[in-house]
């Protein structure tokens, strides 16, 4: 008989390596959960650790690290992230740009035509290179283009408050803010044949560089609508030599339209200088009354905001 022979040991495949720690796979804190599966975390595996480590889910198969606050910029990262073709644009870039606008979300245009979704509204144009820059480390249309988008695409009143902003200097926050771009520029923006521009233009006649504010915007705009075209920022003088210029002047019916924010006053000093002006504005020459409205009025209630200034006027007509 043979010699009975003993099994040779089965070699052990070996071990996989471990998947790298999620923070390493985050660019500027923000991680592609297919990023992580790619480098080797199974599926179920990586969800129980994103949600057990506090990691906040950001639309489009995107997660934000523990303690990161998921706001506009993070969610462009993401959608950028997620497909390198994106340009933050019309609402979004205006918000990059410091430009006020009535509404933000995030918002491309997609220079391939993705068919991937990132869960933020996306346009498709063909930009050309000139129209496309870089603000907080992030891909962006430029002013012009910006604007002239909103004018093309958006609400005229939402479009039209962004242009009014980005030309005047503006006061965001504690940080005050040159004037960026002017009418000339974007109408140039203009000027290629696309979509919307013919309306656009019409829309860019209306912009106001005098305008202090959304709500000032929005207020000159329902005036217009409603055939009422008063002039703008006059500068007038009291008896005693002091300057105002009032919102809106009605100068031949004497009736002067205050438009005031929605911040309170803030302080003892800044309502005693509000005060102040509502009487010099009264005392000058050229003043019968002087209607005041808050910002609240002009946006929700319109109508009622316009029949005040017609009875106003009517006398005087």
């Amino acid at each position: 008989m043979g010699e009975t022979r003993e099994p040779r040991p089965q070699r052990q495949p070996p071990e996989p390596p471990e998947p790298p720690e999620l923070r390493e796979l985050a660019v500027g804190g923000v991680l592609l959960a297919r990023r992580a599966m790619d480098a080797g975390w199974p599926r179920n595996k990586l969800f129980r650790r994103l949600t057990g480590e506090g990691w906040t889910r950001i639309p489009g198969g995107a997660w934000a690290e523990p303690g990161r606050v998921v706001d506009l910029s993070l969610c462009l990262r993401a959608g950028q992230l997620a497909i390198p073709g994106l340009v933050a644009s019309h609402t979004a870039a205006a918000s990059l740009w410091d430009i006020e606008v009535l509404r933000v979300e995030p918002e491309f245009t997609d220079l391939r035509r993705s068919r991937r979704r990132t869960g933020a509204r996306t346009h498709w144009l063909a930009l050309p290179p000139q129209d496309i820059a870089v603000r907080r480390e992030l891909r962006v249309t430029t002013v012009a283009r910006t604007l002239a988008d909103l004018l093309r695409a958006g609400p005229r009143d939402e479009a039209l408050v962004a242009v009014d902003s980005s030309l005047t200097w503006r006061t965001l926050g504690r940080t005050r803010r040159r004037p960026l771009i002017g009418t000339a520029a974007i109408a140039s923006a203009l000027d290629a044949p696309l979509p919307g521009a013919v309306r656009a233009r019409r829309r860019l006649l209306l912009a106001d560089p005098r305008a202090g504010s959304p709500a000032e915007t929005m207020a000159r705009l329902r005036m217009h609508d409603a055939g009422l075209h008063p002039s703008t920022q006059v500068e007038l003088l009291t008896p005693n030599g002091r300057r105002c210029r009032p919102d809106f002047l009605f100068r031949e019916e004497g009736v002067v339209v205050e438009i005031e924010g929605y911040a309170y006053h803030g302080s003892r000093e800044a309502h005693r200088r509000d005060l102040a002006r509502y009487n010099d504005l009264a005392a000058c020459p050229e003043v019968r009354v002087v209607l005041r409205f808050g910002a609240e009025e002009v946006f929700r209630t319109p109508e009622s905001f316009i029949a005040k200034i017609k009875s106003t006027l009517a006398p005087c007509r």
